[in-house]
């Protein structure tokens, strides 16, 4: 099972299960637990080798890493921890696990709150994954990471989300980073399902106004999907909840105590 870690409130009995992207781990939220673990009964855990979720020795040998695969790790949690119903609150790479998981288990998502959401790859980022498809065995998987982080997250303001997720992605293997790396190589027929599927839980998409990558899809998004709404963060990249932490900690409880 994936490493995780919970937080209970004394009186609620709401969840909410934060989901990091890939190459990050947990502790990208140590800016949002304190404010959170407040109102809410938190689930914050690693998705299968990252963080403290080393890989089984069965996985060892699992080149077979899918979306549903990795979606269903995150239920087996909640199952084991008996959350009928959460909160999700994802970013990048997560959101898309996240979205997966509303269409697998639609009983088991409250809300999704998606930071830095991958909605569409737009031809920038698709060529982005050729090239590291062509050289992901050939160069040190870390410079790949580093140089995708920067055409990410390009801007001086952005470096704190850099530094974090590169320092993170140091702890994956090798065999690891190809795995993930693959599974992000075939995305597109999901994401096309998701653009064009209006999924009727409520979805609130939190951007930074330089994600310039993946903000362009979600504004679209928001205007055919009835129960999604879009809050563009000024002077902000990718990892919203890195980059501004307090005006996302108080914009996402506001809006998840309006779900209740």
């Amino acid at each position: 099972m994936l490493h995780y870690i919970t937080y209970r409130h004394n009186s609620s009995a709401k969840w909410v299960t934060f989901v990091h992207g890939a190459g990050g781990s947990s502790s990208i939220w140590y800016k949002q637990i304190r404010e959170f673990k407040k109102h809410f009964n938190v689930l914050l855990l690693d998705l299968r080798g990252h963080g403290n979720s080393k890989p089984s020795l069965k996985n060892v040998f699992d080149d077979k890493y899918t979306f549903d695969v990795i979606t269903n790790d995150i239920v087996e949690v909640i199952d084991f921890e008996s959350i009928k119903k959460s909160h999700f609150v994802g970013i990048s790479l997560g959101t898309i696990l996240i979205r997966n998981l509303a269409e697998n288990y639609p009983d088991r998502v409250e809300s999704m709150v998606m930071g830095g959401a991958i909605m569409k790859l737009n031809l920038r980022s698709q060529i982005l994954m050729k090239l590291g498809i062509i050289f992901k065995t050939i160069i040190p998987y870390l410079w790949l990471y580093k140089f995708f982080a920067f055409i990410i997250m390009p801007n001086k303001n952005h470096k704190e989300s850099r530094l974090l997720f590169v320092r993170e992605a140091k702890k994956l293997y090798q065999k690891e980073f190809i795995r993930w790396f693959k599974l992000t190589s075939e995305i597109n027929p999901l994401l096309r399902f998701f653009r064009s599927a209006d999924i009727k839980i409520p979805t609130l998409y939190i951007m930074g106004e330089e994600d310039y990558l993946f903000l362009p899809s979600i504004r679209k998004i928001v205007k055919i999907h009835q129960n999604s709404e879009l809050l563009v963060v000024e002077d902000c990249g990718h990892v919203v909840n890195v980059e501004q932490p307090r005006y996302f900690n108080e914009k996402v409880i506001d809006y998840l105590a309006q779900q209740n």
